[in-house]
């Protein structure tokens, strides 16, 4: 089987727009959180949101080419963008060869409701021809494959909170096993809408806090839900001997991928974290060597009280004693909770905490969980020699995800 690794990142999210400038809001513990601008929230009982900020999609497409899509393929472009320009990959690799998988957890809802309310409104007549176009989730995938002629397998994933990880996975294997040789992988979501809000509030999943410093709580005592985020990752896989021969920068290599799914519950995770925990130890088969001390686990931590005690059981179950050495952080304490871009940021973080020593920190963390007895990295970036990483990814209806990163070896 062949070797995969990763070429390009590209990054756009509630605490930097670049892949640069994400990595310095890690390392100062950034709060991407703050009260929601894109509509009146008076008599609601959530407030907060992590927004982008200062995001221009002008600088990766035409005006004109914005308009027709939502939000969430914007996004999805404009860090696919960032990637392929990173890489340096378009031009070098056939476009058959080139696969596509990249998904979002619920696809443009900003279009369905702003259609929904023109329906009701001013009649079937007035629904633009684009809807579809726009709205459905596939669609960030097909634009991308689009705009880079990739003519490979093309594969919207929706596995809710476990999107971009799981994307990358399958990616991952697609050029292990020879059907690919480069693929474009990550996630998009761009949600912050009244009616996904209201949704994800009524199952009681949100933090109604507003306190910005007090709302997305991982492995905290305090936590009462997450913080919806927005934005998108991408990363670019390649194989190995195809990087090697073009001279192209590589990040990291991907060694392991576990995917699973609880077979539960539609939203709880299940109790014993049994895949869970098999999905972890999948991907860290990849890691054999390297120990626990110099691994970096960033967690799916989304500040939920079912989630951070389920996913700590899952991690003790998966490395027994070694648990307690590993190096963990919930980078949605910053960011937020991305929904189907939030594994591919989070690879990415992995990816740089590897690269540079450091441990992004879980901010906030202030009353530790008695339950969640692991090193989360509290409240600020640590120094210490890595040598692999490990990203986990747990959605709605037991959807679990794990993927795992090792400093490229000759």
């Amino acid at each position: 089987m062949r070797r995969v690794v990763v070429t390009g990142m590209g990054a756009i999210t509630p605490i930097g727009n670049t892949v640069k400038s994400f990595w310095e809001g890690l390392k100062e513990g950034k709060n991407g959180i703050g009260e929601i601008t894109r509509f009146d929230t008076s008599g609601n009982k959530y407030h907060l949101a992590a927004e982008l900020k200062d995001f221009d999609p002008l600088l990766y497409m035409e005006k004109l080419a914005a308009k027709k899509m939502d939000r969430f393929s914007v996004y999805a472009l404009s860090a696919t963008a960032q990637a392929m320009e990173d890489s340096a990959l378009e031009g070098t690799v056939d476009k058959e060869d080139l696969a596509v998988y990249y998904g979002s957890g619920v696809g443009g809802f900003e279009t369905f409701c702003e259609s929904a309310t023109t329906l009701a409104e001013k009649g079937p007549r007035k629904i633009s021809p684009l809807f579809i176009p726009k709205m459905i989730s596939n669609i960030a995938a097909g634009n991308i494959a689009i705009r880079y002629g990739a003519e490979g397998a093309c594969v919207s994933v929706t596995t809710a909170c476990a999107t971009g990880t799981t994307a990358i996975g399958e990616g991952y294997r697609a050029i292990l096993h020879g059907y690919a040789t480069a693929a474009i992988c990550g996630g998009s979501e761009g949600a912050i809408v009244p009616l996904t809000i209201a949704g994800f509030g009524s199952c009681m999943a949100l933090s109604p806090s507003e306190d910005p410093d007090a709302a997305s709580l991982p492995f905290d005592s305090r936590r009462g839900g997450f913080v919806m985020g927005e934005g998108a990752g991408t990363l670019i896989l390649e194989e190995y001997e195809h990087a090697k021969a073009r001279g192209a920068k590589i990040y990291a290599e991907v060694v392991g991928y576990g995917s699973t799914c609880d077979a539960h519950h539609v939203t709880a995770p299940s109790p014993e974290a049994k895949a869970s925990a098999k999905a972890i130890r999948d991907a860290a088969e990849g890691l054999a060597g390297i120990s626990s001390e110099k691994l970096y686990y960033n967690a799916h931590g989304t500040g939920t009280p079912m989630n951070d005690t389920v996913e700590t059981l899952a991690i003790h179950k998966a490395f027994g004693e070694e648990a307690g050495k590993l190096h963990i952080s919930s980078t949605k304490s910053m960011t937020g909770h991305m929904l189907g871009a939030a594994g591919a940021i989070e690879a990415i973080a992995s990816i740089l905490a590897m690269e540079n020593g450091i441990v992004p920190p879980t901010i906030n963390l202030k009353e530790p969980d008695p339950q969640c007895d692991l090193n989360y990295t509290p409240n600020v970036a640590v120094e210490t020699e890595l040598e692999g990483a490990l990203s986990t990814s747990l959605g709605f209806g037991g959807h679990n995800a794990c993927v795992a990163f090792r400093k490229i070896k000759d």
